[in-house]
């Protein structure tokens, strides 16, 4: 074998948010005229080889007559998209001798080839540019995948249009221009909405204020017409903004999920908010190949389920190990996919199935068994991992119609203090409380003799789990964070007691 008639291409696969390195080797040899693709190609990747032998004649190239045989390893890695048509066509460029092979070693190629030879954008192309920067190459790539291939900065980015400008790159006859990306603002708000804008709710507002300072799972439940949903929605606006890790690590389950990158939403913490005849699919990924759901979406931002029991209960089950664990893996019969889940989850729900159980008016004519079935949708392991249970009551007469309090809190002075405690809670432990595990809620939130003979009590009153044992202490501990004080005191655990309203089995009384 004459090595002319062989030659390597890198590029790049998708595996979850990663991007391994695929070695795309083309071969070339005498027989009768056949085009090849093996290495666990899927169905648009098969068909790159109509594409490429099109792109190569279109742009004056000689396709060999002779047998082709691409292989892309490794083998056992599935292969998707049109990612590989541009690595394709330069390693046939190459093993024909119409491009000098030894040009590629220093690049990385992805790229979908049009018919006439033009470069069309590919989906999932930040992965691509984390994983070859660490490589240390340069990646050339559609023009229109520059702006978000930028993002990690540190790469040398060249941008084509055009098969036939790669080709003159490598015969280094005219260069291409390597990108310049405009720098990122260090963080952008997008926030239309403030915390100011919620009337009334005092304790709700709270909640939502020791929800993000540390990252803990709330779920609100009330009347139609309280305001969880509009509570909801301002959880991110006092929430820290996105560190550069974290945003990389957002935007690239955006970038897997073919959305496209807006500069507006750069380390702007997401909120997701499925409706509730979301599939499982839907909300923890899937398919095939497997894509992420709304969990993965939610990453480093909020995820919101609204009338959370008229979810399917399979749906509602599906979340519980990702809420534990930070990531969710779907599992196919050949390969496993894993995604990013590290999301802060809010849900919102009525009392009852007519909402007014407790508003307060007797207009609820729901039965103890309807209301007991309604809430018996959710279940104990679900109700477990949700760290605050908070009742908003329904608004007093006149809240509305009052002139707005001047003295209200806006999102930026509550944020503040989300900010502070967390700056707190790093410096202690390293991790938001809401994450502390086993130990580490031994350690950092020890509270006084008399206070574990109250929790004790209220364990065995309310027929508390050890899950929620330990829930209760962490969110005790973020209260004494927000208080500046050292210590769990007596206050800082009734109040954090006193958000488990579901633990209370009496479904008529909260």
């Amino acid at each position: 074998m004459s090595s002319s008639s062989f030659a390597t291409v890198f590029s790049r696969a998708s595996s979850g948010i990663h991007a391994p390195l695929v070695m795309i080797e083309a071969h070339t040899s005498p027989g009768l005229p056949s085009f090849s693709i093996v290495g666990l190609p899927e169905a648009a990747v098969k068909e790159s080889r109509h594409r490429v032998r099109s792109a190569l004649m279109n742009a004056n190239f000689k396709f060999p007559s002779g047998r082709v045989v691409v292989n892309l390893a490794p083998a056992d890695l599935p292969k998707e998209g049109g990612r590989f048509d541009l690595p394709i066509a330069l390693g046939i460029l190459a093993a024909t001798g119409q491009l000098p092979h030894q040009r590629l070693a220093d690049f990385e190629f992805v790229g979908e080839l049009a018919l006439s030879g033009e470069l069309r954008p590919i989906h999932g192309v930040l992965p691509i540019a984390i994983a070859t920067r660490d490589s240390r190459r340069t990646l050339i790539l559609p023009m229109d995948n520059a702006e978000e291939a930028s993002l990690p900065g540190d790469l040398t980015i060249l941008p084509a249009h055009h098969l036939l400008e790669v080709y003159a790159h490598l015969l280094r006859e005219k260069s291409l221009s390597e990108y310049m990306a405009q720098p990122l603002p260090p963080a952008i708000s997008t926030h239309i909405v403030d915390l100011a804008d919620v009337r009334g709710q005092p304790q709700a507002k709270r909640a939502l204020e020791i929800s993000a300072s540390g990252e803990h799972s709330l779920l609100l439940m009330g009347p139609p017409g309280t305001g969880k949903t509009m509570l909801a929605s301002r959880l991110p606006t006092i929430l820290p903004s996105m560190t550069e890790d974290e945003a990389l690590a957002s935007a690239a389950v955006l970038s897997i999920s073919g959305k496209p990158f807006l500069r507006s939403t750069w380390r702007v913490r997401p909120f997701r908010a499925p409706h509730h005849t979301a599939s499982s699919v839907a909300l923890v990924g899937g398919g095939s190949p497997p894509k992420p759901g709304e969990i993965s979406l939610a990453h480093h931002g909020v995820l919101f389920l609204d009338e959370l029991p008229e979810f399917n209960r399979t749906v509602l089950e599906a979340l519980r190990e990702p809420l534990e664990s930070g990531h969710v893996t779907i599992s196919r019969a050949s390969y496993q996919s894993q995604f990013p889940a590290k999301f802060q989850f809010v849900a919102a729900m009525n009392p009852c199935p007519c909402g007014y159980l407790t508003s307060g008016d007797n207009r609820c004519q729901c039965t103890h068994e309807q209301v007991q079935r309604y809430q018996g949708r959710i279940s104990g392991p679900l109700l477990d991992r949700m760290d605050i249970h908070l009742q908003v009551p329904a608004l007093a007469r006149g809240t509305l119609s009052s002139r707005p309090d001047s003295n209200v809190e806006t999102s930026e002075i509550v944020r503040a203090r989300v900010v502070a405690s967390r700056e707190m809670q790093q410096a202690r432990q390293g991790k938001p409380n809401a994450a502390l595990m086993g130990k580490d809620v031994e350690k950092f939130c020890e509270i006084s003799h008399n206070d574990q003979v109250l929790l004790d009590q209220a364990m065995e009153k309310f027929g508390l789990s050890a899950r929620a044992y330990h829930r209760i202490l962490k969110v005790a501990r973020t209260i004494a964070d927000l208080a500046e004080s050292e210590k769990i005191l007596t206050a800082h655990l009734t109040e954090s007691l006193s958000y488990r309203c579901m633990d209370r089995r009496h479904v008529k009384q909260f």
